[in-house]
């Protein structure tokens, strides 16, 4: 009987020291960014944003930031470095909703003072829902909430050990991993006007146009997101900018029956954002040339790493910046350029 007891003690003490091996070994070398940045010696490998993102943001050593959605996970972060002589990280969330973005930003601000915040508006983020998403989605709130006590599906987690971590390690000791290109997705992609179109699903028939302030409610909540970000934080300028989305994205806003209510919620975004000596609006979508190439796309959104690039010049020269006696004037042009994509552009692709 003593000797069941001694061997049954001896394994639940075996048990436990295997266990504590474990939370160290994660914790030590913390694949996720949750504790600590990383090891000297050792790179931010940065390739899952859902439960790295928020970690970088409260350990990394930084006073800038990239926030946006995916459209923004190919800028090197080096690139904004070197053009504006700051250290930079990305905040990133798929859907780029407000709530989101700003859920993002409180976590960086809250142990940084950021120089620089290049904010990526993408239109729908300025209709979408202004409470957060993360849990609804499903993300990992142990992650975000800072509860030690809930930790556990991080420590104890055989593919963080047996795959994250490994994972980390190659990239920093063996590879030519660019910290820069945290989230990078681009050179797993394909960019033609074959893949674009193949991806995009266009509505046999055209729907009734919404009126222009469909969404006046959510509308007025996310500009109250983004002012309370300019106000909380005068120190810090914000440089938002408007992303190229291709011409099939307008053919599908057009036929949607959404193009006037999004043409209405930039202008009243711009306007309310231009109130602010803290705040530089951009304006990128009506860049000709770039949307009507879908050569440049692989959908209705996403964009090549060169587009990526050209936005990041555009806006270290400060190139298309709107202003309080000029952006009316430039989002009726994009007005405009909508409707003749709409009437003639598109034929090129689809008689």
């Amino acid at each position: 009987m003593d000797t069941d007891r001694k061997f049954i003690k001896l394994f639940f003490i075996r048990i436990l020291i295997l266990l504590a091996a474990v939370i160290a070994i994660v914790v030590v070398f913390d694949p996720f960014y949750h504790y600590h940045k990383p090891l000297p010696g050792l790179k931010a490998v940065l390739t899952d944003k859902e439960y790295q993102c928020v970690g970088t943001l409260r350990t990394f050593d930084y006073d800038a930031l990239i926030v946006g959605s995916s459209v923004c996970e190919n800028y090197n972060n080096h690139w904004f470095d070197e053009g504006f002589g700051c250290t930079t990280i990305k905040a990133i969330r798929s859907y780029g909703a407000t709530a989101d973005l700003c859920y993002l930003l409180d976590s960086a601000f809250e142990k940084h003072d950021l120089k620089y915040v290049f904010y990526n508006i993408d239109p729908s983020s300025l209709s979408a829902s202004t409470e957060p998403t993360y849990e609804a989605t499903g993300c990992p709130m142990y992650l975000y909430d800072k509860n030690p006590l809930n930790d556990y599906p991080y420590l104890l987690n055989k593919d963080v050990l047996m795959n994250k971590l490994p994972h980390m390690l190659a990239y920093s000791l063996i590879s030519d991993y660019d910290e820069g290109d945290s989230y990078n997705w681009a050179q797993w992609k394909h960019f033609s006007k074959e893949m674009a179109m193949g991806l995009y699903t266009r509505l046999p028939v055209v729907k009734e146009m919404k009126p222009e302030t469909a969404n006046t409610k959510e509308l007025a909540g996310n500009i109250a997101l983004l002012t309370a970000q300019l106000e909380a934080h005068p120190e810090t300028t914000f440089k938002f900018f408007f992303p190229p989305y291709s011409i099939l994205w307008w053919d599908n806003a057009y036929r949607n029956g959404e193009r006037d209510a999004v043409i209405y919620n930039e202008k009243q975004a711009i306007k309310a954002l231009l109130e602010y000596d803290n705040a530089e609006v951009y304006f990128y979508q009506d860049d000709r040339d770039i949307i009507t190439n879908l050569d440049n796309y692989m959908d209705m959104i996403h964009f090549t790493k060169e587009i990526n690039y050209d936005i990041y010049d555009k806006l270290s020269r400060k190139e298309a910046r709107l202003t309080k006696d000029n952006y009316e004037q430039r989002l009726d042009n994009m007005y405009n350029l909508s409707q003749e994509i709409v009437d003639d552009l598109i034929k090129e692709y689809y008689n």
